[in-house]
């Protein structure tokens, strides 16, 4: 019988590409996951990777070894996770990916009461705007939006990701309020360019009636956070298009103000992600119901939505 060092050294490997990402995963030497590799290999009588100096691919073995070893090992993790337990309860490391703004408003007040409920959990929480790869970078869950399903991954809807153009009340000072999206082409555009393309995503405004139109604002200047997006806003220096989690508190305190009220971008679903397992580890799943009750309580997916 295979140590679980050594598949688990393969699995990991095998995702990122190399010994030193995997490495890195797991919190072990290059050298260390080299040897559990090579270790495995000799014992099965077979190689598993093609190695260079460049690049680690799989050998016809390896992907056959790794697409059934892959999703065993997890639940095996998992279970001993579980049985891990402190008294019982969820424990362990629980590392999530979430976008900065959104999760310092939404997710880190929820800390306290988490933490009361489950004390033997520890949280490590990554706050960043990109999309991760969540089976290859080891996170237990994410939240995030308009994001396609990876494999091996499921989603657990949460609200809609809706996305309204804001701006302060003063910009309109000597301004005209727009009544058509048309007339956004007389207006500045605080624009916010996407973490993962770095570019400025042409969406499209649509009412309740279903119609759509482009969004015409002139190219001001451009931001790669909302937050920082809403402050410019804020300043009177344009019009910006925010999702609803990020222009929320903008708009409550009235620092900001719905343009053309009827129009809204529809980004996609805001939701919980995280790897499809016969068999979830007990602290994800705490943390996946903490936040889907909290939602719900909170009414967040109605106060979230642009309508």
């Amino acid at each position: 019988m295979e140590s679980m060092s050594g598949i688990e050294c393969f699995v990991r490997s095998a995702e990122a590409g190399s010994f030193s990402e995997a490495a890195r995963r797991l919190s072990l030497t290059p050298a260390a996951v080299s040897k559990n590799v090579a270790k495995l290999e000799s014992n099965l009588g077979v190689r598993l990777f093609q190695r260079s100096t460049r690049s680690l691919t799989l050998t016809e073995a390896g992907e056959r070894f790794l697409a059934e070893v892959g999703s065993g090992l997890a639940t095996i993790q998992s279970a001993v996770a579980n049985l891990a337990s402190a008294d019982g309860q969820p424990a362990g490391t629980l590392k999530i990916s979430m976008g900065t703004g959104f999760g310092r408003a939404y997710i880190v007040p929820l800390l306290g009461d988490f933490l009361q409920r489950y004390p033997a959990i520890v949280p490590d929480w990554h706050f960043d705007n990109r999309r991760v790869d969540m089976v290859a970078e080891g996170f237990d869950a994410a939240i995030g939006g308009g994001f396609e399903l990876p494999p091996g991954v499921v989603a657990r809807s949460l609200a809609p990701a809706h996305g309204v153009l804001v701006a302060a009340p003063d910009y309109f000072t000597n301004k005209t309020l727009p009544q058509s999206p048309i007339d956004l082409a007389q207006h500045d555009g605080i624009l916010i360019r996407s973490p993962q393309t770095g570019r400025v995503r042409p969406w499209p405004l649509r009412n309740h009636a279903n119609e759509q139109m482009p969004i015409t604002l002139r190219t001001r200047m451009t931001m790669s956070d909302p937050d920082a997006a809403c402050e410019a806003a804020q300043l009177g220096l344009g019009i910006a298009l925010i999702a609803m989690p990020n222009a929320l508190s903008y708009l409550e305190s009235k620092k900001l103000l719905r343009v053309l009220p009827d129009w809204y971008v529809d980004i996609g679903t805001l939701s919980l992600y995280f790897t499809a397992q016969k068999l979830l580890p007990a602290k994800t799943r705490a943390f996946v119901d903490f936040v889907v009750e909290h939602f719900r309580t909170q009414k967040l997916a109605q106060r979230f939505s642009a309508f």
